[in-house]
């Protein structure tokens, strides 16, 4: 069964459509990368994913057990976010927030989530600094922990290496990829790096205010549509 269906997903703005024409499913523990042309329905999909825009045609349909509010997200971050004024440990922890229900208090699983998450990251000697403070590779380190505490399924993430240098970036694609590889945790990614989607994801979703190609990464990189987006260079 699929953890993720998309059947003729349609979606709109003041009655113009952004983007329409998206039919795909993933098993669950794929990987999928999402590229395409600014303004090409990426932030669309991903929204409808998430649940804050309802799609204007077609269906969404989680399963595996799945809802909306158990999927973790990392979004690209705004400067206002980079210099929020939290230690590492209350930003990481704060993944947990839909899972407290009517309880007021994190519990002492969520704690203990939250401290996992933080080793698994590599960043548990950074549990009392600001996160305002951390470098920008340090930063994604910790909010990829707490969006690992939101969910046992699935990650969304906007254009995680987004501003990271060389290193970094390849130490974040790395980190994704063992999450990906290791739980089991199917991974959708919404990244301008068509190299390393191509590299790194086991399936590609490539829009254009339409769905211009769903398939495996192997079958994207012999496809004609992936030359042209790279000017004829071969991946």
């Amino acid at each position: 069964m699929a953890i993720l269906q998309c059947e003729n997903l349609c979606f709109a703005y003041d009655g113009s459509t952004v983007l329409e024409g998206v039919n795909f499913s993933l098993k669950a523990g794929s990987y999928l990368c999402i590229v395409g042309e600014n303004g090409s329905g990426k932030s669309t999909l991903m929204k409808g994913l998430l649940g804050l825009k309802a799609p204007d045609g077609g269906h969404i349909t989680f399963g595996e057990g799945l809802k909306s509010t158990e999927i973790g997200y990392l979004p690209q971050q705004t400067q206002l976010q980079r210099d929020f004024p939290a230690s590492v440990w209350e930003v990481v922890l704060s993944g947990c927030l839909n899972s407290l229900g009517r309880r007021l208090f994190y519990s002492a699983e969520d704690k203990k989530r939250a401290a996992y998450n933080m080793e698994r990251m590599g960043i548990e000697e950074l549990r009392d600094r600001s996160y305002q403070e951390l470098s920008g590779g340090q930063q994604q380190r910790v909010l990829l922990a707490r969006a690992l505490c939101a969910t046992k399924k699935m990650l969304l993430l906007d254009e995680p290496v987004t501003g990271l240098d060389p290193i970094a970036t390849g130490e974040m694609y790395n980190l994704i990829k063992l999450v990906n590889l290791c739980d089991n945790i199917t991974v959708i990614m919404v990244s301008h790096d068509i190299h390393a989607a191509a590299r790194y994801a086991t399936h590609i979703l490539h829009l254009g205010q339409k769905q211009l190609f769903f398939g495996t990464a192997a079958e994207y990189r012999e496809s004609d549509l992936a030359r042209r987006f790279l000017g004829g260079n071969r991946l």
